[in-house]
């Protein structure tokens, strides 16, 4: 009969430009690898970080407490999911002692844009104003639609709050200033 070392996992504190990126969903074969259900469609902060830290899922068992780093040994794309391989994590029943884990990666260790490329991350919390200088709300979450992305804004309007969708496309978005923490759109109040 085989036995398993427990998993062992270092405690660490996250760090400040930590993101959210994914979760392990379960163990994938008997080797150590598990499957990340990663929470963007283009996962390369998955692939381009190989210190993983990990916090417990908010529900269910859990294996471990606080937070803590996860060297990652490889990280590839199969099939319509991510698969990993970890440091200490080798069989499988340390790879499911991991199930649930919330994955952050540090924003530091993300692969840099192209021009004209932005990760969500990056907009949440942006001013947007039109052409005009009039203020039409703050980036609360980004929404993709298929063959485009849209800006939810939220913003009050006689005292309520209200959503205003702006398309994330060249058309109708003038400038993105991460620095200023502002977008700039040729959009109308009351479109």
């Amino acid at each position: 009969m085989a036995t398993t070392s427990p998993l062992t996992l270092e405690p660490t504190e996250l760090p400040a430009d930590a993101v959210e990126v994914g979760r392990i969903a379960d163990a994938w074969g008997i080797k150590g690898w598990f499957k990340v259900l990663p929470h963007s469609g283009n996962p390369e902060a998955l692939f381009s970080s190989k210190r993983w830290y990990l916090q417990p899922s908010e529900r269910g068992g859990k294996t471990f407490s606080g937070t803590v780093l996860l060297p990652i040994r490889q990280a590839k794309d199969h099939s319509d999911t991510v698969v990993a391989w970890a440091q200490g994590v080798d069989d499988r029943n340390a790879a499911e002692a991991l199930r649930g884990a919330r994955i952050f990666v540090p924003r530091s260790s993300f692969p840099s844009t192209a021009e004209d490329e932005y990760y969500w991350v990056d907009l949440i919390g942006l001013e947007v104003a039109n052409r005009e200088g009039v203020a039409l709300g703050q980036v609360r979450e980004l929404m993709s639609t298929g063959p485009q992305t849209v800006l939810v804004l939220a913003y009050e309007q006689d005292g309520k709050a209200q959503e205003r969708l702006i398309p994330f496309v060249s058309a109708f978005v003038d400038k993105v200033d991460l620095p200023g923490k502002r977008i700039t759109v040729d959009w109308q109040p009351d479109y």
